[in-house]
């Protein structure tokens, strides 16, 4: 991916403070015109910096349990990813998997309703993922950033 403008920067800022914006608005926010910030945010999207628009839903408190897990594979090969990886878009329950550098090969984030259903997840689905050495899981207490409008 290319380095993005300021233009653009700004435009995907507003976007990600509210996905709902008018283009008229967006444009007014940014002081371009309608049709060039119409044209700016389908560049963005034809070239994938814009995947799709989201609903923000509820924060994560309305899950349950919130874990951010580090995870460790016992290789780091192609093959033992690419394993990983398909089989973590098997379970709705991981709701986001990074790649990493550093210590981790990955951290996932991961939703149980109570702690209890999370030592399900832990013992019967992230244990048993391909490849996996080590896993070291963070339980969230609450989102600060959650009641920000």
């Amino acid at each position: 991916m290319t380095l993005l403008d300021p233009i653009d920067q700004r435009i995907l800022q507003r976007l990600r403070a509210d996905g709902r914006v008018s283009n008229a608005d967006l444009a007014s926010a940014i002081g371009l015109s309608p049709s060039a910030c119409l044209r700016r945010v389908r560049r963005l999207e034809e070239r994938g910096v814009i995947r799709g628009y989201a609903a923000v839903l509820a924060n994560d408190a309305d899950d349950g349990v919130v874990a951010y897990v580090e995870i460790t594979l016992e290789k780091q090969t192609d093959d033992h990813m690419r394993r990983f990886e398909a089989a973590v878009r098997n379970h709705p329950e991981i709701r986001d998997c990074y790649l990493m550098a550093g210590e981790a090969d990955y951290i996932v984030r991961a939703v149980a309703p109570d702690i209890a259903a999370y030592e399900v997840i832990h013992k019967d689905v992230l244990s048993r993922l391909p490849g996996v050495s080590r896993i070291h899981s963070s339980l969230a207490i609450r989102n600060v950033l959650a009641a920000r409008g």
